[in-house]
């Protein structure tokens, strides 16, 4: 009987808010993929290093850094075949994602690979987005109010058109695009109301005024402007 595939939403970074079937599924695994830098520790490893026992085998996913979405795909083939051999030999295989796995998670590049062949549990984790609202003490949207979660990689303009008719935005996957950004918020009048926040949940967690923002964002920040049907 082949083994079961889980994608392990671990949150966005605090080991507490790991989630209690997040845990359990991790005490009961034997084998436990994770994302990684090509040189380098994983961020998704490291919020559970204290729950994985001496006897887990280890998979690490090295993806590059590219924007070329076509540079990563090798890299979930190779973890996909790899981890397929580990469910046929009938072990379940935990694949750890920060945050929750279906929301810009890297967990979703090996579920297309793998979803038809095996049984493929997914369990949810807290999102970086909501992890940010609560750090900055801002609800995000209330009552009828829409939000809109974009990432910042898209042009300029592109920002423009899909931010300018939302009541709350979400601005993910800053890094170099942060001065960008600034000049999209200025642009749809929304500058002074936007919170940067950067690595939620973390010791070296950072909040500012956007206008405070840091010159250069790590690629683990946002950008929140909450709506205002709360108030």
């Amino acid at each position: 009987m082949s083994g079961r595939l889980y994608g392990l939403g671990v949150g966005p970074g605090d080991p507490e808010l790991l989630t209690l079937k997040a845990l359990g599924v991790l005490k009961r695994v034997r084998v436990v993929a994770y994302p990684a830098l090509e040189e380098g520790d994983s961020f998704a490893r490291a919020i559970v290093a204290a729950h994985l026992s001496a006897d887990v085998r280890e998979i690490a996913v090295r993806v590059p850094m590219s924007p070329d979405p076509n540079a990563a795909l090798g890299a979930y083939d190779r973890a996909a075949v790899e981890i397929a051999a580990e469910l046929e030999a009938g072990r379940d295989v935990a694949v750890l994602c920060q945050g929750d796995p279906f929301l810009y998670g890297s967990f979703m590049y090996l579920h297309e690979r793998l979803v038809g062949r095996f049984q493929v549990e997914v369990v949810p984790g807290v999102t970086s987005l909501t992890a940010a609202a609560a750090a900055a003490g801002r609800p995000l949207v209330a009552r009828n109010e829409s939000l809109a979660v974009v990432p910042a990689t898209l042009s300029e303009e592109a920002l423009v058109e899909r931010l300018s008719g939302s009541d709350a935005l979400a601005i993910v996957k800053l890094g170099r695009h942060l001065e960008k950004v600034r000049r999209v918020m200025a642009r749809i009048g929304r500058a002074d109301e936007a919170i940067y926040v950067e690595r939620a949940t973390l010791p070296q967690q950072l909040l500012a005024p956007l206008s405070q923002a840091p010159d250069a964002a790590p690629y683990f920040s946002m950008i929140l402007v909450p709506g205002r049907g709360h108030r």
